[in-house]
C-alpha cells in the first residue's frame, strides 16, 4: 500500500462514526461526578481551582468507561491516584524549565511502556502524561502542589463513591461479555443451517472468559448466572460443528439433513433466550416450538451414527445449560416451559445414552474435579479464573514490561515515541508566541498509539473533532457571554454528551472534549477568541508531531507476519496433539491439556488477526507473504483447528481400547511442527511427508470409517493448503509432497 492510499484509508477511518448501544444513565452518572467537583470547588475556591480539580474526575470518569473487568470503582480510584502523582511532580518542577523537561520525557517513558500492561493501563498512564502537561496555575510551594493534587484525586473520589451509591446495572459488562458468547453461538447455529462449514468467531469466548476472571471479592459477589456457565458455552459449539459438519455429521442431503436443520434452528432459539436472559438478568422463555424439536421423535427421520451421538449430547447441554442461566425469582416461580429433556435410557441405545453425557467439564484451575455423571448429577461449576487485585497486580506489570525491553518491541519504540514528542512538542509549544503552549504535546500524547492506523486515524479524528468543538464552543461564547457558573453547566452537558458518545468514534469525543476546554477556560475569565485560535492551531500541530514521529520511527507489523503465522501454526498442531493423543490413549485422556491447547491456539489466532489487519493499513511492501498468500495460509490454518475442533466433539470412551497408530500419527505431527514453523519463518517449502505415512499406516490398520481417521485426513489436507499457499514456486504450486 502506497503512503498516500495509507493516509486516506486511515483519515476514513478516523473520521468514521459508528452505530453503538448508548449508556444514558451511565454517562449522566458520570457528568454528574464533574459536576459536583466543578460546583464545589467553584464555590469553596477559586474558579481556576476549580478549572484545574475538574480534569481528576472527567480522566476518572474516562477511565471507567474502558473495556475494563475490574470493578469500575477500583478503576476510577486508580486513576486518580495516578493523576494525583503526575499533577503533584509536575506543579513542584514546572517552575524548573530543564528539570520539568527530563521529568516530562521520563514519565512519558514510563506512560509508554504501560501499554505493556494491557490498553486500559496505556490509556490511564497516557492521561497521567496529560494532566502533567496541564499547568493552569502554578504554586509556589510544596504544599500547593499537594492541594492540587488533593483536588484531582478528589475528582476520583466523587466518581467512586457515585459508581457505590448509584449502582447502575451492576456486573453489566460481565454479563454482555457471556450473552455475547452465547448469541454468537446462537448465530452460528442458524449460519450452520445453509453453510455446514460456517467459520465461527472465537472472540467472544475469548471476552466471556476474560470477563469470568475475577478478583476473590468479585467471585464471592457475583450473581448466579455467571457462575462458571461459560464452560457450557465452550462445550456446545464444537456439537454444534460437528453435527452440522456433512462429513462427520449427517449427509449432505435427504432427511438426516433435514432433520439436523431444524435441531440447528431450535438451538439458535435455545441459545438467544439464554442470552436475553443473562444479559438481564431475568428468566429463561423458551417457544414451545424449539422445545418440541429438542426431543427424540418418536417417528420420522432419525439421526445414525456420529450425527446421533452429535444430537443427543446438544439436547443434553442445552438442557443443562437453560438450567444453569436461569435466574430464579424470590417470590415468582420461573415462568418458562421445562428445559427441553435429554434422551433417556428407554429412548435410545446404551451407546447414545452414554454420548449424550456432558463432556469432561472445563477445569479453569488445576484440581477441579471432571467427569462423565449424568447431566442431573452435576452441579455447574462454581470455581472461577482469580484475577489479582491491584496490589499484586505490581510485579506481574514489572514482568510485562521488562518482556517488552528489546529494540524491535512495538512497545518500547512507541515509548520512546512518547518521550521524544512530549519534550519536543512542550518546547516548542512554549517558544511559539501562543498562549497554552502545552496543548501541543498534550494532543500529541492523546494521539499516538503502538501502531500506525490508529495514530493516524486518531491523528485526523481529533483535528477535525477539535475545529468543530472549539468553533461551536467559541460560537455560543461569543454569542451568549455565559458567566462562570453557566459555563460550567455548559462544561458538564459537553463532558456528559462526551460519555454518552464516547464509543461512536474519536471524532465525536474529540469535538465534546474541546467544547468542554472552551467552556471549562471560560470559568477562568479566558477569552474565547484566544482560546479557539490557540486549541485549533496547536492541536494541529501536536497531530502533526505525532504521525512525523511513527513515520521516522515505525514499528511496522509487516515483517512479522510470518513470526504469527509460525506461532499459530504451532499452536494448532499442539490442539492436534493433544485431541489425537486423547484417541491414542483413552484411559489416560487429559481434558485439560486439551482445554490448554485451546486457548493457546485461539490466543495465536487472534494475535495474526491483529498483526494482519494492522499490516493491510501500512504503507509498506509485503516482506515475505503477499497478501494472497497469508488470505490463503489464514484459510488453510483456521480449516486446521476446525477439523480438530470436530474430533475433540466426539472424545472416545474412557474405556475405549489404545490406538497405536493414532499415537503415531500424533508423534508425527508433534516432531514435524518445530521444523514447519521454522520453515514458515524463513521462507522455506514445508514438508509434511512424516505425518502422510503416518496416516497412510493408519488408514491401513483401521481403515477409512473411524471418526478419528477421517478428521486426520482433513487436517493433513489442511496442511498440504497451508504448504501450498506459501510455497514460492510458479504459480504458488506447492513443491511439499501432497497427499493424493
Amino acid at each position: 500500500m502506497t503512503w498516500l492510499r495509507a493516509l486516506k484509508e486511515t483519515a476514513r477511518t478516523g473520521l468514521t462514526i459508528e452505530r453503538t448501544r448508548l449508556e444514558p444513565l451511565v454517562a449522566l452518572r458520570g457528568a454528574c461526578g464533574v459536576a459536583i467537583v466543578i460546583g464545589l470547588i467553584l464555590w469553596w475556591e477559586s474558579p481556576p481551582l476549580a478549572v484545574a480539580s475538574a480534569f481528576g474526575a472527567f480522566a476518572s470518569g474516562i477511565a471507567t468507561f474502558q473495556r475494563s473487568w475490574r470493578p469500575r470503582p477500583v478503576l476510577a480510584l486508580a486513576a486518580a491516584g495516578g493523576l494525583a502523582v503526575s499533577t503533584f511532580l509536575g506543579y513542584v518542577a514546572a517552575a524548573h524549565p530543564l528539570a520539568f523537561v527530563i521529568l516530562l520525557g521520563a514519565w512519558s517513558l514510563l506512560a509508554g511502556m504501560a501499554w505493556a500492561v494491557g490498553p486500559v493501563s496505556g490509556l490511564v498512564a497516557t492521561q497521567m502524561v496529560a494532566v502533567m502537561l496541564v499547568t493552569v496555575t502554578l504554586p509556589t510551594s510544596v504544599l500547593g502542589a499537594v492541594h492540587h493534587a488533593a483536588l484531582i484525586a478528589f475528582g476520583g473520589l466523587v466518581q467512586a463513591a457515585l459508581i457505590v451509591l448509584v449502582p447502575i446495572r451492576p456486573w453489566g459488562a460481565q454479563r454482555d461479555a457471556l450473552a455475547d458468547a452465547f448469541a454468537a453461538e446462537a448465530d452460528f447455529a442458524r449460519r450452520l443451517r445453509e453453510d455446514p462449514v460456517a467459520p465461527f468467531d472465537p472472540q467472544p469466548l475469548m471476552d466471556a472468559r476474560h470477563a469470568a476472571s475475577m478478583t476473590p471479592r468479585q467471585a464471592r459477589r457475583r450473581p448466579r448466572q455467571l457462575r462458571g456457565y461459560r464452560a457450557l458455552a465452550e462445550r456446545i459449539r464444537p456439537v454444534l460443528a460437528s453435527l452440522a459438519d456433512p462429513v462427520v455429521g449427517a449427509p449432505a442431503t435427504g432427511p438426516e439433513r433435514e432433520r439436523v436443520r431444524d435441531l440447528l434452528q431450535a438451538a439458535g432459539t435455545v441459545l438467544d433466550a439464554v442470552a436475553h436472559a443473562i444479559r438481564w438478568g431475568k428468566p429463561v422463555r423458551l417457544p414451545v416450538e424449539a422445545m418440541a424439536v429438542l426431543e427424540v421423535p418418536a417417528s420420522g427421520p432419525m439421526l445414525h451414527g456420529a450425527a446421533r451421538r452429535s444430537a443427543l449430547r446438544l439436547m443434553a447441554l442445552l438442557a443443562e445449560v437453560v438450567e444453569s442461566a436461569d435466574e430464579p425469582l424470590e417470590t415468582v416461580a420461573p415462568a418458562h416451559p421445562t428445559p427441553p429433556p435429554a434422551a433417556s435410557a428407554a429412548e435410545s441405545p446404551a451407546e447414545d445414552t452414554a454420548a449424550a453425557r456432558p463432556a469432561d467439564r472445563e477445569a479453569d484451575r488445576p484440581g477441579e474435579p471432571t467427569g462423565g455423571q449424568p447431566v442431573a448429577q452435576v452441579a455447574p461449576a462454581r470455581h472461577t479464573l482469580l484475577r489479582p487485585t491491584v496490589p499484586r497486580l505490581v510485579p506481574l506489570a514489572l514482568r510485562a514490561i521488562h518482556r517488552e525491553l528489546r529494540w524491535g518491541s512495538p512497545v518500547l519504540r512507541h515509548a520512546m515515541r512518547l518521550a521524544a514528542v512530549a519534550c519536543g512538542g512542550y518546547l516548542l509549544g512554549s517558544l511559539l508566541p501562543l498562549g497554552h503552549g502545552y496543548w501541543a504535546p498534550m494532543a500529541s500524547v492523546m494521539v499516538m498509539r503502538p501502531d500506525f492506523e490508529q495514530t493516524y486515524a486518531r491523528g485526523v479524528a481529533r483535528f477535525t473533532g477539535t475545529l468543530v468543538g472549539v468553533v461551536l464552543g467559541g460560537a455560543v461564547m461569543a454569542l451568549a457571554r455565559p458567566g462562570e457558573w453557566v459555563s460550567a453547566g455548559l462544561a458538564v452537558v459537553c463532558v456528559g454528551l462526551m460519555y454518552l458518545l464516547m464509543r461512536t468514534g474519536f471524532t465525536v469525543a474529540s469535538a465534546c472534549i474541546s467544547a468542554y476546554v472552551v467552556f471549562l477556560l471560560g470559568i477562568a475569565g479566558e477569552g474565547w477568541s484566544q482560546t479557539v485560535q490557540d486549541r485549533v492551531g496547536l492541536t494541529l500541530l501536536g497531530g502533526l508531531l505525532a504521525m512525523a514521529a511513527y513515520a521516522l520511527f515505525p514499528a511496522w507489523e509487516t515483517p512479522k507476519l510470518r513470526d504469527r503465522l509460525a506461532d499459530w501454526l504451532q499452536a494448532n498442531g499442539r490442539y492436534a496433539v493433544a485431541v489425537f493423543g486423547g484417541h491414542a490413549h483413552p484411559l489416560e485422556r487429559r481434558p485439560r491439556h486439551v482445554r490448554d491447547a485451546l486457548l493457546d491456539a485461539r490466543a495465536a489466532r487472534l494475535a495474526w488477526e491483529q498483526s494482519e489487519a494492522r499490516a493491510q493499513a501500512e504503507p509498506v511492501r509485503h516482506r515475505g507473504i503477499s497478501r494472497r498468500s497469508a488470505g490463503a495460509a489464514q484459510t488453510a490454518l483456521s480449516t486446521m483447528g476446525r477439523v480438530t475442533m470436530l474430533l475433540e466433539a466426539h472424545p472416545p470412551d474412557r474405556s475405549a481400547p489404545a490406538s497405536p497408530a493414532a499415537e503415531e500419527f500424533a508423534a508425527a505431527l508433534r516432531v514435524a511442527l518445530p521444523d514447519a514453523a521454522d520453515a514458515v519463518r524463513a521462507r522455506q517449502p514445508l514438508d509434511w511427508t512424516a505425518v502422510h505415512a503416518a496416516l497412510d499406516a493408519w488408514r491401513t490398520r483401521e481403515g477409512t470409517e473411524a471418526l478419528p481417521v477421517r478428521c486426520a485426513e482433513l487436517l493433513v489436507d489442511a496442511l498440504d493448503e497451508l504448504a501450498g499457499a506459501l510455497s514460492r514456486g510458479p504459480g504458488g504450486k506447492n513443491r511439499a509432497r501432497r497427499r493424493v
